[in-house]
């Protein structure tokens, strides 16, 4: 059997592993279940795609992600690798050909998203596929206490009933003990070899700063750092937009990245943060999968998401290069409430979500007792429109009946054009000499896209358009010429969010939503909205608070602001807790000279006390209740 070593020389150009990929990859490659849990930037993709290469067969990877998958299937095929996807934006036809790829062995790599796999038609081909290794990424998707609960995770272990002889290898970046053990349960994993890198990062600065005025604090912090790449994180793109303007606005380059961007704008963002024509990206938690920059110095957060295991990840994209970085949240008494009052509405009334399913029912056309497994574009601004629903309201409704396993909906479904030969190469070359017109295109797709014969090969209409010297209107009528011949098989772009129906349109009276979805998952979602909360409020080691969060240990990190502040001060945080409301009243500034402290550490504890409602400001000093 070919050593990982090897095959990391000779596809990545990596003379060795890094910590701990290689434990994990040879215990995949000699067969065992394995758990693997990697921190972001931690090299998951690497532990799979090694041992699928050693392995003589087909590697099926379960992933959340359109984007990751694309991301990965191109970085794969450019190193000369046969990959295939399944997704649900992509056609019938499509799908046919890939699982026909991977069904007679013309196919390394079958990527697919965990819905994909309750399709009748996915089922059949993979029992005839000859699979030696099923890869699951985001595996704390799997877990109702995972942070990203995904119920068609559940589905997955259905492959190992049909492949019961192929090792299953999970991977997470963040993953609770609780959260890791269900993973092993519901993928029925068997005795697995379990790897987990440690959570500490020595070069990663936490902070989180109570702020009056946080967008003030950001700009002025980025002006302090004009050199240095960062991220700034919001949750929601109108925060996106309302920051980049102000920053803007301040003389600071900034770009910005979300969910709702083109293809084109996406690209340009990227590409000028990466060669650092923009230093500063602010962007939802839709920018960060699969993107490599290892020089990012700082990671802020506008608004922090509602758990720990999201915070943690996209902190986590700071100082992969291994030098020093910040990631500090920034955050206001009224951030607090907002979070509280957004996982509320997290959870519309159950009536309220089965009108919103027939009204999307009725949209799209859907028949009673049909519909299943069938993707429809969804136009969301238009369906508001229609049945003057507010589109937060529609939102939520959607994420709840993908909770509910009733559909799949992919809010950020994009998928470029992509195009395979329906013909061999004999009879395309006739065409193209009988066809000048059309000859330099044919041409161009030859050359530029190996495999195009075997597989759909994604393409760029617009970078075509311009290699060929023609307008994108004069591209997409060839396409169609071609396509109307018989020569390609093709499906064009669509920007729109997809709505797959998981089940078959149930009768009016027979649809439910499960109580577990509000009793259970909404009880999760509380506990973990608390623990993000008491980070912020942090009164230990903010390196610590994560560490335990995560069930693993760590000393105190000596870096983060709350071991600054206690470094320089003969009191420890809980220490001034509870001396300071015996001194007053008392102005900050007395205390400060009083105590000898520092002002950060002092206004932190008085925060914390007024939070407790244990003392009160009348404006000029502190009081005791």
């Amino acid at each position: 059997m070919v050593k990982g070593t090897e095959i990391l020389q000779k596809y990545w150009g990596f003379s060795g592993f890094r910590p701990l990929q290689e434990e994990i990859v040879d215990s995949v490659i000699y067969g065992h279940d394995t758990l693997a849990i990697l921190p972001t930037g931690g090299g998951k993709s690497i532990c799979y795609q090694v041992p699928g290469l050693a392995l003589d067969g087909l590697t099926i990877v379960i992933s959340p992600l359109i984007a990751l998958m694309e991301d990965q299937v191109q970085n794969l095929r450019k190193r000369g690798i046969s990959v295939g996807l399944i997704t649900s934006a992509m056609s019938y036809r499509e799908i046919d050909i890939t699982l026909d790829n991977a069904r007679f062995g013309k196919t390394r790599f079958l990527y697919t998203s965990p819905e994909r796999l309750q399709s009748p038609l996915f089922i059949e081909r993979c029992k005839r596929m000859h699979v030696s290794l099923i890869a699951v990424d985001e595996a704390h998707c799997i877990s109702e206490w995972g942070h990203e609960f995904r119920p068609a995770y559940r589905q997955i272990a259905r492959l190992r009933e049909l492949h019961p002889d192929a090792p299953i290898i999970a991977l997470s970046a963040s993953a609770t003990e609780r959260v890791q053990n269900d993973i092993v349960h519901q993928l029925q994993m068997r005795q697995p070899k379990r790897f987990a890198a440690s959570l500490v990062r020595n070069n990663l600065h936490y902070q989180a700063r109570a702020s009056v005025n946080k967008t003030e604090d950001i700009v002025s912090f980025c002006h302090r750092h004009p050199d240095h790449s960062g991220i700034i994180y919001c949750q929601t793109r109108r925060s996106v937009k309302y920051l980049t303007r102000q920053l803007r606005s301040a003389g600071l380059a900034a770009g910005f990245y979300h969910g709702g961007l083109g293809p084109e704008d996406r690209r340009f963002m990227l590409k000028n943060w990466m060669d650092n024509q923009l230093r500063i990206m602010v962007a939802t938690n839709a920018f960060g999968m699969g993107i490599d920059k290892p020089d990012v110095r700082y990671v802020l957060h506008f608004e922090v998401p509602n758990n720990l295991e999201a915070y943690y990840q996209e902190a986590g994209r700071g100082g992969r290069d291994g030098k020093e970085a910040l990631a500090i949240a920034f955050w206001e008494n009224k951030d607090l409430e907002k979070m509280r009052d957004h996982l509320k509405a997290q959870y519309p009334e159950k009536e309220r979500v089965k009108e919103i399913f027939l009204a999307i029912c009725n949209y799209l056309k859907i028949a009673y007792s049909s519909g299943e497994n069938e993707t429809y574009n969804f136009d969301i601004q238009q369906f508001h429109s229609l049945f003057s629903l507010s589109v937060q309201e529609i939102y939520y409704a959607l994420k709840i009946l993908q909770l509910n396993g009733t559909l799949e909906f992919n809010e950020n479904a994009f998928l470029p054009t992509r195009v395979r030969y329906a013909v061999g190469n004999s009879a395309l070359y006739k065409f193209q000499v009988a066809h000048d017109d059309l000859a330099n295109l044919i041409a161009l797709l030859s050359r530029s896209n190996p495999g195009i014969f075997e597989q759909f090969c994604r393409i760029d209409e617009r970078e075509l358009a311009k290699r060929l010297s023609i307008s994108g209107n004069t591209l997409r009528k060839q396409l169609e010429q071609l396509e109307q011949y018989g020569v390609i098989d093709v499906t064009y772009q669509s920007s729109l969010p997809k709505i797959t129906l998981l089940v078959p349109r149930p009768p009016d009276e027979r649809f439910f939503i499960s109580k577990d979805i509000y009793e259970t998952r909404k009880g999760i979602e509380e506990h973990k909205l608390e623990s993000i909360v008491a980070y912020l409020h942090a009164e230990q080691c903010r390196q610590q608070m994560i560490c335990i969060y995560f069930d693993t240990e760590a000393e105190a990190c000596g870096k983060c602001d709350v071991c600054l502040s206690q470094q320089r001060s003969n009191y420890s945080f809980k220490e001034l807790v509870k001396l300071l409301p015996e001194r007053l009243p008392a102005s900050l500034e007395s205390l400060q000279n009083s105590l000898g402290i520092k002002k950060e550490l002092l206004q932190r504890a008085l925060h914390h006390l007024l939070l407790e409602e244990t003392i009160v400001f009348n404006g000029k000093n502190y009081e005791k209740l």
